[in-house]
Order: structure tokens, then C-alpha cells, then sequence
């Protein structure tokens, strides 16, 4: 037989048992659909149910005067049964939402890391190229930034003002050794460490490592917290998914879901209002998620729109090795003045028979790696991002309306249609519905909702304080690491260790800015039509 007759024959058997309740009850001669029922659903063995209707004394929750298809062992199981429905359905709701996060934070990841590669790529290129004596020995530094970089952005709690100084500390001997004072042999260790400790007091390379810790910290930190923004939002669809529910809501799911088969009105669905109250009372705790988890969207939106310029993880880093050239160069311009003050504080060089090794990266592969393209319509991060929080702002509503949502969808009858008010089926529900949240709770008629749940507050805690971190009010330790602040406005403030400002140049480098080139990740970015 088709399935649609088969559904319309089973609307036909629910319209009789609702019209003529001789059917069912007192005057039911079996409980074979009962029976069929509980087997198909796997909730137990079929030995030992009631083939007939019978009274039922012992019953906790499904008690009728009439007689009862239903033993307290199946009202046992069929309250583990309600619980999973819900657990089921809540899932199966929130699945599009927690696909969108989730491919998303993976695809933002694994973009980071290749961007990451890429701008030690031109580093390491850079040197190779241009500054091919000192490459070998400068690719062990370049390697450290990027790897400092990599942990920072998830989630290490290093300093990038730390790892940028020590990069130009260790760079500063190399251009020293190989630039301003070159010679047959390199110098000892002894005394590139003296000039490696000086390096801040001397400043050889100008306004630049400033530059580049301003820049650094303005596009790490966004980056970093919106990892952090993102992985916290698949926590709380983790957490609301897996919800534990109270002894009141499994009797009133119970109740709601089961409780008609017992009846034998396997067909019947709860009504609107009922449905309502029954599953409000449920998530009485999950609906006060709603205004935090509305603010970390709007906070997410506010983040990814200042997150251009010297905020732009992409940009920052792709130009970094320009940086570097500009550094190196002004030290080899001051060379001789430079010489001077590491003479009086270093004293004059000592040299050791050692000699240093040229680059042996293969200088055509490198040369092609250098070469940027900039085809037009390629996606960059920024697009991506902005795909993403388009997608996501559809969600905002998704904690506060999710009660309404289950039942509409899912669990109660349609309007018009016969329904089950937790005693009988009736044509409609006449008690007072009662609101979404723990406050409106006071009047519920269905189900007692007694206190908050300590789960759900941690969530909510987790929530805000990720809002402070996106909002800039709040930055990770180390604490004197204040870069981000929140101005009068509402909007991002510059407050960047090393006070750069654009008279420092912190827009660029002036040896002109490489075009976006990092191709995207090819992930599944799904908006909500997916």
C-alpha cells in the first residue's frame, strides 16, 4: 500500500476514535495498536503488555478512570522515550544553525594557518632573495614569529609585543654582521648577544617594530576572539542540545507525548496551547539564553565590520616581509652611525673563523612565489567572513522563539484539528498560555519550573564575557596587553601598545602594499537556505 493512503487511513482511524470515543477507553476490546506501537518504537519487549484494556492503578502520571492500555512499566518507559523525542527534536532544529558555525570555524582555521604559512613564505623568500648571506641563519627567527603568530591567534596566551621585539632582537646582529660590518668571518656569539641586547637601546631599525606591533596586535586579537566567538557558539548549541531535563518537564512530556497511547489515541498530538505551556515550561531556563546570545551575534557583526586596514589579519601579514625590508634597509643606511653606537657598547667586533652558508631554497620556486597576483572577484577573508555573519544574522531570534518553533513544527496539532489537552482530545485548549522565560513561569499550569539551571548560567557567563572580548572591553592576559577599548560611541578605539598613530605609518609600509592574494579555503560556507 502507498504511504499517503496509509496516512490517510490513520487520519480516518483518529477522526473516529476523536468522534465516537466508544472506541477507545472503557468500550476498547484491544491494545494491539498500542502494542504494535511501543515495539516499533523499541521501547521494550511486547510480552507482558496488556492485550486488553485494564485498570490502572499503579500509574504515576497516565492516570485515567477509564480502563488503560498502559502498565507502570511502560509509562517508565515512555517517560525515557519523551525525553528523547524532545532531546531528538531540539537537535534536529538547531542542526542548520550549529552546520553553519561549525564548517565555518573550521574553514576560518584552517585560512589562518595557510595565510600564516604564506606570510613566512615571503619572509623567508625575502631573505633569500634579497638578503641571501643572512638567510639561513634568519630562518630560524622567521620561523619562531610565525609559530608565535599560529598560537596566539588560537588561543596561547603569549604577548605579540614579546615575540615581535624578540624577532627584530635577533634580527639585529645578522644585519650588524652582514650590512654595517661586514667581514670574512661572522662574529662570535659572544658578541652577537651583546648586540642582540642593545638592539632596544640603539633602535637600528627606526619606528618599524613599532609599526609592526601596533599592527600585529590591532589584527591578531579580532581574529583570535572571533575563533574563540565561534567555537563558544557550537558550546551553547552543544550544551542546549544535550539539555538535562527536570523531574516536573519528563512528567509533563510524558504526559503530553504518551499519555494518549494509553488511551489507545496513538494518532493524537497535543494541542497549540498545551504543546506551548508544556514545552515553555522545559526551556523556561534555555529562552533566557536569548538576549545574550541576540548581543554575541550583533557583537560578532559589530567585530568583523572594523576588522579592514591595519584591523585586517590578511592584509598585516602579507605585507609583513615588506616591514622587514624597510627595517633592514634604514639600519644599512644609518650603517656607520649604528657601527659607532655598538662599538661603544659592544666594543669592536670579534669575529671567529666560522663563515656562514648561503640560502639554499631553489630561487626559481621562490621567485614564482613572490610573484602577487590580484585577479578580480577572488574571495578574501573579509568576503568571506561577511558571507558568513550574513548567514548567521538570521539566528539572532533562533534561543527566543525555539519553544514556538518545536511545536509548531514539530510536536503540536494544527490549528483547527482535534487535540489532546493532556486528559482527552478536545477542540481546543482553554487554559492560559503562559510566556517564553523563567519569569513567566509563575502561572504555568502544565509544568512547576523551580529556580535556574547552574549549566545554563555558565553559558550565559561564557557568553557575556565573549561579547566583552568582541566588543574590545575585555582583552585576554596578559592584562597589560590593553590594545582594544570601547569609545563613547559604541565604537573600537586605537589603543596600541608603542602609541601608533598614522604619523608612525602604520598604514603601510612605504614600499607599497602586496594585494590580497590568500585564496580562501574552499569550505562550505551554507547560508540558511541550506
Amino acid at each position: 500500500m502507498e504511504g499517503g493512503s496509509v496516512l490517510r487511513l490513520d487520519f480516518l482511524l483518529f477522526i473516529l476514535l476523536v468522534l465516537f470515543p466508544g472506541a477507545r477507553g472503557d468500550d476498547l476490546q484491544t491494545c494491539e495498536e498500542v502494542r504494535k506501537l511501543f515495539q516499533l518504537r523499541h521501547l521494550g519487549l511486547v510480552k507482558g503488555l496488556p492485550e486488553t484494556p485494564r485498570a490502572g492503578p499503579d500509574l504515576q502520571v497516565c492516570t485515567s478512570k477509564n480502563p488503560t492500555c498502559c502498565t507502570k512499566k511502560m509509562e517508565e518507559r515512555y517517560q525515557i522515550a519523551a525525553r528523547q523525542d524532545i532531546q531528538q527534536v531540539l537537535q534536529t532544529s538547531s542542526s542548520t544553525l550549529k552546520f553553519l558555525i561549525s564548517r565555518n570555524a573550521a574553514a576560518f582555521q584552517e585560512t589562518f594557518e595557510t595565510l600564516i604559512k604564506q606570510a613566512e613564505n615571503y619572509t623567508s623568500t625575502l631573505f633569500c632573495n634579497t638578503y641571501r648571506n643572512m638567510a639561513l641563519e634568519a630562518a630560524a627567527s622567521v620561523q619562531e614569529l610565525f609559530t608565535d603568530v599560529g598560537l596566539f591567534v588560537f588561543g596561547t596566551d603569549i604577548s605579540p609585543d614579546e615575540f615581535v621585539n624578540r624577532f627584530f632582537d635577533t634580527l639585529f646582529p645578522l644585519v650588524y654582521n652582514h650590512l654595517i660590518n661586514p667581514g670574512v668571518t661572522d662574529i662570535s656569539l659572544e658578541y652577537s648577544e651583546c648586540i642582540r641586547m642593545a638592539r632596544r637601546d640603539i633602535n637600528p631599525f627606526g619606528n618599524i617594530p613599532k609599526i609592526v606591533m601596533g599592527q600585529m596586535g590591532r589584527s591578531l586579537l579580532p581574529s583570535r576572539t572571533f575563533l574563540q566567538a565561534l567555537n563558544l557558539g557550537i558550546e551553547v548549541i552543544n550544551t542546549t542540545d544535550h539539555l538535562q531535563f527536570s523531574k516536573e518537564c519528563s512528567k509533563a512530556l510524558l504526559k503530553m507525548q504518551y499519555c494518549p497511547h494509553c488511551q489507545a489515541l496513538t494518532l493524537s498530538k497535543p494541542c497549540m496551547g498545551y504543546c506551548l505551556n508544556v514545552v515553555r515550561g522545559c526551556l523556561a531556563n534555555v529562552a533566557e539564553i536569548d538576549p545574550h546570545w541576540r548581543g554575541y551575534i550583533q557583537s560578532l557583526e559589530e567585530l568583523s565590520d572594523t576588522i579592514h586596514g591595519i584591523y585586517d589579519i590578511e592584509h598585516v601579514l602579507l605585507n609583513f616581509h615588506l616591514l622587514v625590508n624597510d627595517a633592514v634597509m634604514q639600519a644599512h643606511i644609518n650603517g656607520k652611525k649604528l657601527s659607532e653606537q655598538v662599538n661603544k657598547i659592544c666594543g669592536p667586533p670579534v669575529r671567529t673563523p666560522t663563515q656562514t652558508p648561503g640560502c639554499s631554497l631553489d630561487q626559481s620556486k621562490d621567485k614564482q612565489g613572490m610573484k602577487i597576483s590580484s585577479r578580480e572577484g577572488e574571495e578574501t577573508l573579509a568576503s568571506r567572513r561577511k558571507e558568513f555573519i550574513n548567514s548567521l544574522r538570521l539566528y539572532k531570534t533562533f534561543y527566543g522563539g525555539l519553544a514556538d518553533q518545536l511545536c509548531v513544527n514539530e510536536l503540536a496539532a494544527a490549528d483547527g484539528l482535534p487535540c489532546w489537552n493532556g486528559g482527552d482530545v478536545v477542540k481546543s485548549y482553554t487554559h492560559r498560555v503562559v510566556g517564553n522565560g523563567i519569569k513567566a513561569q509563575s502561572g504555568n499550569p502544565e509544568v512547576k519550573v523551580k529556580g535556574t539551571d547552574p549549566v545554563i548560567n555558565q553559558i550565559i557567563d561564557k557568553l557575556k564575557h565573549v561579547i566583552q572580548l568582541l566588543q574590545g572591553r575585555s582583552t585576554p592576559k596578559p592584562e597589560r596587553w590593553d590594545l582594544l577599548q570601547v569609545g563613547s560611541g559604541g565604537h573600537i578605539d586605537e589603543q596600541v601598545s608603542g602609541d601608533c598613530d598614522d604619523e608612525d605609518g602604520c598604514g603601510g609600509s612605504g614600499s607599497g602594499e602586496v594585494k590580497r592574494v590568500l585564496k580562501i579555503t574552499n569550505y562550505v560556507f551554507c547560508s540558511s537556505n541550506a
